[in-house]
């Protein structure tokens, strides 16, 4: 783990906060070609408050640090306290991650593609992924969720819309899994550039985290209604 300050070097801070780099996107630092220079080298010469572009980092990193889910202390949890926590710590972390990273997506797949042709299936398989998310993630809030808590405490079964969501569960499942092969396990080659492997490493975290997503619903949230 590196410790941030005005030393540590731009590339190696985006290898271990991978969401880091939509900051130094905004503040148009090269984290790609001109990722070896350090955080107060990269600020030279331009408009950029060192002091606020480190607190927006360190701010970064403590939130990608508290995203350690514990799903054994939901088991015991109320149905209205698990729906909340998957709304506020993984839909809400969907609806962030997937339009910030779409155009490094589209980007690497643009540059890189002609050379590296499974990264144009990449490209058709992140969007189709994100386009299932979202879509599901608003069913969830809009529809199903709100059943799901009115039951709580009343007598109901809500099976075919569960089971609904399991098939489209399956579905991101398997967006995922071709993903993975597709990428060799999200492995860049050697001679990847930043931008390429930073694709990589994000599309590695929202399949993990998406993982204990569907793991939330499809093993303690919706048993509780079978």
């Amino acid at each position: 783990m590196i410790v941030l300050n005005e030393e540590s070097i731009v590339k190696e801070i985006v290898n271990e906060y991978p969401r880091t780099s939509d900051i130094f996107k905004r503040y148009q630092i090269d984290f790609c070609c001109g990722g070896n220079n350090s955080l107060l080298h990269a600020v030279e010469n331009k408009a950029i408050s060192l002091q606020q572009l480190m607190s927006e980092l360190h701010e970064s990193v403590q939130n990608e640090q508290n995203k350690q889910d514990q799903p054994d202390i939901w088991t015991n949890s109320s149905s209205e306290q698990l729906i909340q926590h998957i709304q506020e710590y993984y839909h809400a972390e969907l609806k962030e991650e997937l339009p910030a990273l779409s155009p490094y997506v589209t980007k690497v797949s643009r540059v890189h593609g002609d050379r590296k042709p499974e990264l144009k299936r990449v490209y058709e398989l992140f969007y189709a992924l994100k386009k299932e998310l979202l879509e599901h993630t608003e069913k969830e809030e809009q529809e199903v969720f709100p059943i799901l808590i009115q039951l709580e405490q009343n007598e109901g079964n809500p099976a075919d819309q569960l089971q609904s969501l399991i098939d489209e569960h399956k579905e991101v499942g398997q967006i995922l899994a071709e993903l993975r092969s597709v990428t060799s396990n999200f492995t860049p080659p050697h001679d990847a550039c930043g931008t390429y492997r930073l694709v990589y490493k994000r599309l590695e975290r929202l399949e993990e985290q998406t993982f204990m997503h569907i793991h939330l619903e499809n093993n303690i949230l919706f048993p509780r209604y079978s």
